[in-house]
């Protein structure tokens, strides 16, 4: 009687612990539980720690809570200014009710990744090249906004999204490269002419000193002879002073400006010492012709007579010639 006793505890003992086995859940501490008691919801949303269910009667669906970082595959798309890119992102969500995540929608994650590619295809079209190149905040403000509102449906909520890489084809990665290149060498030029007009001025305002000053341009060349020699250079180059040809230009101008003012008194320049007198009028008072004009005279003794050359004598005629002897 006693062995009976013993032994149906034993086996109420043992069915017992397959119960609370079966029967045992254990939810993590990121996880929250939501029970379908015979295929209807629980309206208690089982928290972490050791939670008990029916056995075959409760089915617990653990609903992970943590942020999920979910990549957003790569999409080709044609932006508003025509040009075809790849576009890929990344996007960030988290489960804030357990129970919507479970009824609402059959897979919440595949849901919020197809949401996320087809509102970066969406976006891609809406956008030119440009603001997906330097306008990132606000495309993932846009982008985000369009993913968050028919996931709050599902229980879900988007942190974040962010757009990882834009890739470009060649030949526009080409274009852009050359436009950069024309772009940056149209301010070195702009920069390169301030600089020179800059200069120009600053060496203006040091010619104006410098002519005050005579004794400064003399300085400053005396500077730029030491500054030469002191690179132990074997020539040394020296400038030559450009008022000096100034000067020379100005003394052979001088003379050609009194041979003018001598052609005005009407006295004409000797030739060969003697002083050619003025062209003198004729009987009727007219002057003579420049053609008439009195040739000057020239001294005899500068002027050695040349002896005039023999003249051979004529041959006799004919008829002068002496008859012939025979």
């Amino acid at each position: 009687m006693v062995e009976g006793l013993v032994i149906a505890l034993v086996a109420v003992l043992c069915a017992g612990a397959l119960y609370a086995a079966s029967a045992a859940r254990v939810i993590r501490q990121y996880e929250r539980g939501v029970v379908l008691r015979l295929g209807r919801l629980r309206d208690d949303v089982r928290l972490p720690g050791l939670t008990m269910v029916v056995p075959g009667v409760d089915r617990l669906r653990k609903v992970n809570m943590q942020i999920v970082t979910m990549p957003v595959p790569a999409q080709d798309g044609i932006t508003r200014d025509n040009v075809t890119v790849r576009v890929d992102a990344v996007i960030y969500f988290k489960v804030v009710d357990p129970s919507s995540a479970v009824i609402a929608v059959e897979d919440y994650r595949f849901a919020v990744s197809q949401m996320a590619q087809t509102s970066l295809r969406s976006i891609i079209g809406k956008s030119d090249l440009d603001d997906l190149l330097s306008n990132r905040e606000k495309l993932n403000e846009g982008l985000e906004v369009m993913i968050d509102s028919p996931a709050v449906s599902w229980g879900v909520q988007i942190d974040r999204v962010e757009i990882k890489d834009v890739s470009l084809p060649e030949t526009m990665k080409r274009s852009m490269a050359r436009q950069a290149e024309a772009d940056r060498e149209r301010r070195a030029r702009v920069i390169n002419a301030d600089a020179e007009l800059q200069a120009s001025k600053k060496l203006a305002q040091a010619a104006g000193e410098m002519s005050e000053q005579p004794a400064a341009l003399q300085l400053r060349l005396l500077q730029t002879i030491v500054a030469v020699a002191a690179e132990k250079n074997s020539t040394l180059v020296l400038p030559f002073p450009v008022e000096l040809l100034r000067f020379l230009e100005r003394a052979q101008q001088q003379p050609a400006v009194e041979g003018a003012g001598t052609s005005r008194t009407g006295r004409q320049p000797s030739v060969n010492g003697a002083t050619a007198q003025p062209p003198s009028s004729s009987g009727n008072g007219s002057p003579l012709p420049e053609d008439e004009a009195p040739l000057p005279e020239t001294r005899a003794s500068e002027e050695p007579a040349v002896p005039p050359a023999p003249t051979p004598p004529a041959a006799p005629s004919p008829a002068e010639q002496p008859f012939a002897h025979h």
